[in-house]
């Protein structure tokens, strides 16, 4: 018996060992846009810059019932510092609140409603998510526009975007030619769960999708972070438009699944760029267990395909990669067994060390990395939580609406 919790405590070691000097770096937080490894494209060669020679862009918001942080989040993109041409798009999905009133206020009230459309969403059609609906329809809006955009910004209505985001993103697409640029904006971390469980989540995302590879141009590894997506608009035209994608829940991911793997086929590269934001932030607040746990429930037996093998594969996963550490380093002190104890406190120290950049870019207590296993035990049960509700009909639920897809 103890040589099986000896090689499962080995087992564990070796699987973080590999996480860490293999897995794509995923660990490090060193894909971040911001002002030290990006320069402005409004200022670049110029001390004016020219305005008819900027891109354009259309930033399009799906919006429902998010009058209570439109005053901040919408006034963020209508004072963007970004010289070229933008024009703004916010699609009232249904609210049964203000939304709608206070958007047109807002634009009236800093003298942009020039700048600004609301549009008010259309019935939601069948086999359609709601916030993809309400995007469709903001770009098939954006299509009347004349010239027609060269960009779409594609962003929640809870996102609170630093002032040069917009400069920044369109920089970095230029420079590097990109096709798709999207930010996992800076998530709210206030309350005592949301410090315990919100950075975990990037961590676990980073994981599952290591940043660097998905920025490798001829790696398939895609993904994206739905709160803030830079696309261009003739790629999203040559993929189908999001009518592509009409049925995905993880819209993000799909997404820059879909551009990566066309420009796979065409240019034999995928151009798109993932990375971490410090300055653009979202106001959505997670403040109690519950919530968090609603939203990892919601979609966390998607991103496994619904499938029953790859959730058994996950629940033995996670307890092999974060559990067994820390039982092997208790029951080898309890019985005296110094190697399992050892092999369970490296295990321990390995998973540890990957998860403190990511505590110190949260800027919260260094003892939150020692709770990543029973951080990493509770996301587990939230996961099996999204299993159950799936087949009790209940998967897929946000803000009034249930999805079975």
């Amino acid at each position: 018996m103890n040589e099986l919790a000896l090689g499962l405590a080995l087992v564990s070691l070796v699987i973080w060992l590999g996480l860490l000097l293999v897995w794509g770096q995923f660990w490090r937080v060193d894909q971040q846009l911001n002002e030290k490894n990006e320069h402005s494209i409004s200022t670049q060669g110029k001390e004016v810059p020219d305005r008819a020679n900027l891109p354009t862009v259309c930033v399009v918001i799906p919006a429902r019932n998010e009058a209570a942080v439109l005053p901040m989040t919408l006034r963020s993109i209508l004072t963007q510092t970004y010289a070229g041409a933008v024009h703004t798009i916010l699609v009232d999905d249904h609210s049964t609140d203000e939304t709608a009133h206070i958007a047109r206020s807002m634009a009236q009230t800093l003298e942009q409603s020039s700048r600004l459309t609301v549009l008010l969403g259309q019935p939601l059609p069948s086999g359609w998510t709601g916030k993809l609906w309400a995007v469709a329809q903001g770009v098939q809006q954006a299509e009347t526009i004349v010239p027609l955009p060269d960009y779409f910004l594609l962003t929640d209505a809870d996102i609170q975007h630093d002032r040069d985001n917009l400069d920044r993103l369109v920089a970095k697409a230029q420079q590097a030619n990109l096709d798709l640029v999207s930010l996992m904006v800076r998530l709210r971390c206030e309350s005592f769960w949301e410090k315990c469980l919100i950075p975990a989540f990037i961590f676990f995302f980073q994981k599952l999708y290591p940043f660097r590879w998905v920025n490798h141009p001829t790696r398939r590894t895609a993904a994206a972070a739905g709160g803030c997506v830079l696309i261009r608009r003739e790629v999203l035209s040559r993929i189908g438009g999001i009518a592509a994608i009409h049925q995905a829940l993880i819209d993000d991911c799909a997404l820059a699944q879909a551009v990566k793997s066309s420009n796979l086929t065409i240019h034999g590269e995928g151009r798109i760029w993932l990375g971490l934001s410090d300055r653009t932030r979202s106001l959505r607040a997670y403040p109690t267990l519950s919530s968090i746990w609603e939203m990892v429930a919601r979609t966390a037996f998607t991103q496994l395909e619904y499938s029953l093998g790859l959730l058994l594969g996950t629940l033995m996963g996670m307890s092999l990669i974060y559990v067994v550490p820390v039982l092997s380093a208790m029951v080898g002190l309890l019985l005296h067994d110094w190697g399992l104890m050892l092999a369970g406190l490296a295990g321990w120290g390995a998973m540890t060390i990957a998860y403190y950049p990511t505590v110190r870019f949260y800027q919260i207590s260094p003892l939150f990395a020692l709770g990543l296993p029973a951080i990493a035990l509770l996301y587990t049960l939230m996961t099996l939580d999204s299993a159950i509700r799936h087949w009790q009909g209940r998967g897929g639920a946000w803000k009034g609406r249930t999805y079975q897809i």
